[in-house]
């Protein structure tokens, strides 16, 4: 089983003696859990603002980074400027990234994001062509994807709901723009943040949601006649529209 190809992803490699210490005071996962499997995790603004989201994957002699492409090159970029003098090499591979539902192969990883996702694997195959309609797997749990609902410089991981899937870590100690993170967590209620709606009709991804002609929040990926938006919780009750289309919230994660 080879699994479907995710053309769509680049992979990194962070080699090195300090490979670990490096990325652990970056990211905001902690990377011990590398021994249990895949690890998702974000890298953050000073200020705590999204820019990129990435899975870490256990390697023997190295680190990998399971990345979309469309990150790759800034997130490598990033890295690099904080190698500094740590012991570390931080290089683009030539890996290929497939994904599947059901039976995984040897060598393939769980998504630790939610049971629905499947596993991933990294290696030399191509992968078949994809035919699963991820999207739709993604609205029913409510998965932000990088480029989509995540945006760089924008986007807070608590409003994204890192924490529901797996992806922060509160007690690791500190990386790049834990304190606001930390300071969300735990000294304000969470007002705003994804959630999942029933759309009835369609909008392009990033539609305006209004509610009693106030600005609610924005409609982004849509399937099943439901759809991942941000809301502002206050202004989310009752039926709302997303330019022609009626939106109702479900349920916040």
């Amino acid at each position: 089983m080879i699994g479907e190809a995710a053309p769509d992803r680049r992979v990194l490699e962070v080699s090195g003696g300090d490979r670990v210490d490096f990325l652990q005071g970056l990211v905001s996962n902690d990377l011990r859990k590398l021994e249990g499997g895949l690890v998702y995790a974000a890298l953050l603004t000073p200020q705590g603002k999204y820019l990129a989201d990435f899975f870490l994957v256990p390697g023997d002699g190295r680190i990998l980074i399971d990345v979309h492409v469309d990150q790759a090159e800034g997130l490598l970029r990033r890295l690099s400027m904080y190698k500094l003098r740590a012991d570390v090499t931080i290089a683009v591979t030539g890996m290929r990234v497939t994904r599947g539902l059901g039976p995984a192969p040897a060598g393939a990883f769980d998504d630790p994001r939610h049971p629905s996702l499947g596993w991933r694997h990294y290696g030399a195959e191509e992968g078949t062509a994809p035919e699963i309609d991820w999207d739709a797997i993604r609205v029913a749990a409510c998965i932000p994807e990088a480029g989509i609902e995540l945006i760089p410089d924008d986007t807070y991981i608590l409003e994204a709901g890192f924490e529901r899937l797996n992806g922060v870590d509160f007690r690791k100690g500190c990386y790049v723009g834990q304190e606001v993170t930390a300071r969300m967590k735990h000294k304000t209620e969470l007002r705003k943040g994804f959630a999942t709606v029933t759309v009835e009709g369609a909008a392009p991804v990033g539609t305006e949601i209004l509610s009693a002609g106030k600005p609610a929040g924005r409609l982004f990926t849509q399937a099943g006649g439901r759809g991942i938006a941000w809301l502002r919780f206050d202004r989310a009750d009752g039926e709302m529209t997303a330019g022609a289309a009626t939106v109702t919230l479900v349920r916040v994660p």
